[in-house]
């Protein structure tokens, strides 16, 4: 994915390994990334600006939400595994399934 020129594409990994002050700043901004790289560096910044707001309109409510955070990401955390091990039995599905077409093609 790495390209020479004045406009190089690499992953957001390679950018924060690399050292330069801009590309830190280009990986943290999600310039040059792909769209569903971008999404993990914006929904958390939303989150923050969403409960800033929450702050000034309602101090109490959100001083709630802030306490309360850890609990609900707790109740949810059975739900995330179940949803990682489904959907490792589906790629395993998956995998078996295209398998022979794999071997046919000869791209294994």
């Amino acid at each position: 994915m790495e390209r020479d020129g004045p406009y190089e594409r690499r992953s957001a990994h390679a950018r924060r390994e690399s050292g330069t002050a801009r590309d830190r700043a280009a990986a943290r901004a999600g310039i040059g990334l792909p769209a569903g790289e971008r999404g993990r560096y914006c929904i958390p910044m939303a989150a923050v600006l969403l409960w800033l707001i929450l702050l000034f309109l309602c101090w109490p409510l959100a001083l709630l939400a802030l306490l309360l955070w850890p609990l609900v990401w707790l109740l949810t955390l059975p739900f995330r595994l179940v949803g990682i091990a489904v959907e490792g039995v589906f790629g395993l599905l998956r995998a078996l399934i295209l398998l022979p077409a794999r071997v046919l093609s000869g791209r294994l």
